[in-house]
């Protein structure tokens, strides 16, 4: 499927967000081209502070964290770093930069394919749930949270023109919900 015309040019101009996880090339290039400033957020380094980040960085209007990185071979322990990544990437991402902003947010979370390993369902209801909590927690700071869960025939240009479009102010209106992408119907 072609997306590259269902998103408005520079749709995303004034708009930075912070990208976790090791995010797709497709999702960066994706952002990138409708107009947004990107900045690396890497919640595995522990000398990182996150506020000296938010302020290098300031401001910081969304993050997205992609745990197919962390997940990597879906062993074991890949369960456990992609839901910790995650959570370490949101809370300095969100304590420091989205919450004291005031101004909102958006939080994307997109979860490995279902054939990434054996835990692979583990990963992605986890990343659903935190969607979901957050959803409501945050909701008093204007920020919002989704997960995206793509399905095996997913390409990356699919899961790229969601993100576009969740971190855009047209996605503001979704939160706490999950996206199931290619699912056989």
């Amino acid at each position: 499927m072609d997306t590259s015309n269902l998103l408005a040019a520079n749709l995303l101009e004034s708009t930075s967000v912070a990208l976790a996880g090791g995010v797709r090339p497709a999702v960066a290039d994706a952002l990138s081209a409708l107009g947004a400033r990107l900045v690396s957020y890497g919640p595995g380094d522990e000398d990182l502070d996150a506020e000296a980040w938010a302020a290098e960085h300031a401001p910081v209007h969304a993050l997205v964290y992609d745990a197919a990185a962390s997940f990597a071979d879906g062993g074991a322990d890949a369960l456990r770093d992609a839901v910790d990544d995650g959570w370490s990437a949101i809370q300095a991402v969100a304590g420091a930069a989205l919450i004291p902003s005031r101004s909102g947010g958006a939080i994307v979370l997109i979860a490995p394919h279902p054939a990434a390993g054996v835990h692979a369902t583990a990963v992605r209801a986890a990343l659903e749930n935190t969607a979901r909590t957050l959803s409501i927690e945050w909701a008093r700071f204007g920020i919002t949270t989704t997960a995206i869960t793509p399905g095996e025939s997913s390409s990356d240009a699919d899961i790229a023109t969601l993100v576009a479009f969740l971190v855009s102010p047209a996605g503001a209106y979704f939160s706490g919900c999950r996206f199931e992408l290619g699912a056989v119907g």
